[in-house]
């Protein structure tokens, strides 16, 4: 009895000495805005065959997994524009993932689609600030998920963006929209003060930084707080590697939430080692390259998305023109050469022969374009959505509010006939000079703009843009278009090309 006692005593001092030795974790792992990219990106990174292989990989190494996905699933390359969201909601339940939360591109196909995939989804989708109660949705969603790991209450809840402006009014009827910085406090308060969660995890689709002025993102919503302990994020792209300052806020009382997101186009994946016994936040990042290929067997899921490949690979291998540069996802050179591109066929197509200047959203160029071939399913990729091209007569005064909407996120995508600078950042933002044809934008004049129905119907806050009188309305989605284009040049033996000069400066 006495050799017990002493065997107890030890135990506990060594138990005081090591309290980690029976700390058990919780390993939550996330992806976001993988943007239906089903095989690896340009530069050779993710895919997902690899990160089903990265997720078997963490499974078979801890106990206790959890596996999230913050929104934007779909929307961006062939397998979206071909077979509207049939193989990434498809694999879903493959990869295993426990919660998902809806991305605003979920909503590209209308809310009757997404109703019809998400009715099969087995993971539990999570949104606490939409209302879906008029809506095919009902019953599908719901605020919140509770997981009971190691006899510690864990409390997941969706938050969502503000839809107005960025999600097409059509695409969404009946879904109300609840603010969402208030309704994650309050969600969070909830379940710590009614539901006593040990830990509360908000998993986002806002972004990081604000969506546009008057809004929140997660490090605001962080810093605010009084109950969240972790933010799962997505939406800005935003790579928050470890070590980096942002991922660590200070809340409302002074402690530490950790904030995560990987980027885009699914070449990395996050993982959050909760220690359950104080509940500290380890944050990591498993880059998804080649060395994953090797581990990635699944002989069934690669005969299943085979035939989807082999349509897909049809089309991209269908050359039409040839790049004499690179030019990246939206950056200045892509915004260059898409608005000069339209600037030149647009009056052909809209029968308008004297445009002033065109506007476009860097935002919709999905794929960076290599130098060498262009083909038929680059371009398709690169310009995916189902928009339109549009001519609107806007006067100068509206035309120069949308160009500050513009310089707000940093300036957006013009034609080489607008010259702009601008100051401020926010709601202080102002412009400073603007000319369009090397002369003063007029306040009191009519300028004739193209564009695309996205932005004059109100997109990316651009309601200024479509006060104007509507002279051209396509019924052809534009990148169809830009295929022709591209074939056009061809013919005429040109190249695709553009500068990296800047339109839309702030003054130094």
């Amino acid at each position: 009895m006495r050799k017990l006692s002493k065997f107890i005593l030890a135990s506990a001092i060594a138990l005081l000495a090591f309290p980690n030795l029976q700390a058990e974790h919780l390993i939550v792992i996330s992806a976001n805005d993988t943007h239906s990219q089903i095989e690896p990106a340009s530069d050779g990174l993710g895919g997902i065959f690899r990160r089903r292989a990265a997720f078997d990989e963490i499974r078979r190494n801890n106990k206790n997994v959890i596996a999230v996905h913050a929104g934007d699933v779909v929307q961006g390359t062939l397998y979206f524009s071909m077979f509207k969201g049939e193989v990434e909601y498809s694999a879903i339940d493959s990869l295993g993932y426990d919660v998902i939360v809806m991305g605003n591109h979920e909503f590209d196909n209308g809310i009757d689609d997404l109703a019809a995939y998400y009715k099969k989804i087995k993971a539990v989708k999570l949104s606490a600030n939409y209302d879906f109660s008029n809506t095919p949705l009902c019953g599908v969603m719901q605020p919140y998920l509770i997981k009971t790991v190691a006899g510690k209450r864990i409390g997941f809840f969706g938050i969502n963006v503000n839809p107005k402006g960025l999600i097409s009014d059509d695409k969404y009827p009946g879904m109300v929209y609840l603010d969402n910085g208030e309704v994650a406090e309050a969600t969070a308060k909830y379940l710590k003060e009614v539901q006593k969660v040990d830990f509360a995890i908000m998993v986002s689709h806002i972004g990081y930084y604000p969506e546009s002025v008057g809004q929140v993102g997660d490090s605001i919503i962080a810093s605010r707080s009084h109950y969240i302990d972790m933010i799962v994020g997505s939406h800005t792209h935003t790579l928050l590697q470890p070590g980096d300052p942002r991922t660590q806020v200070k809340n409302a009382d002074g402690k530490i939430v950790t904030i995560g997101q990987n980027g885009k186009w699914g070449k990395y994946i996050a993982t959050y080692d909760i220690d359950l016994d104080d509940m500290s936040v380890k944050y990591g990042q498993v880059k998804l390259d080649k060395s994953f290929d090797a581990k990635a067997n699944y002989p069934a899921m690669e005969a299943w998305i085979a035939p989807y490949k082999f349509k897909v690979d049809s089309v991209m291998n269908n050359v039409l023109g040839t790049s004499a540069r690179a030019m990246g996802d939206g950056d200045i050179p892509s915004q260059n050469w898409l608005c000069d591109a339209v600037m030149e066929m647009l009056p052909g197509i809209s029968g308008i022969d004297k445009l002033d200047g065109v506007i476009m959203n860097k935002g919709g160029i999905r794929q960076p374009m290599p130098k060498g071939n262009v083909s038929e399913g680059l371009m398709g990729s690169m310009f995916p959505f189902d928009n339109r091209f549009m001519v609107v007569e806007v006067k100068g005064s509206d035309l120069l509010e949308a160009l500050r909407v513009m310089a707000t996120r940093d300036g957006d995508a013009v034609s080489k006939e607008f010259k702009v600078e601008y100051a401020g950042t926010g709601e202080a933002t102002r412009i400073v000079s603007a000319k369009l044809n090397g002369k003063k934008i007029d306040p009191k004049k009519t300028y004739k703009i193209g564009s695309i129905d996205y932005l004059i119907n109100g997109g990316d806050h651009m309601e200024a843009l479509g006060k104007g009188a509507k002279l051209f309305v396509d019924n052809i989605p534009y990148g169809e278009h830009m295929k022709n284009y591209i074939k056009t040049l061809t013919k005429q033996g040109r190249v695709v090309d553009a500068n990296d000069v800047p339109r839309m400066v702030r003054k130094k």
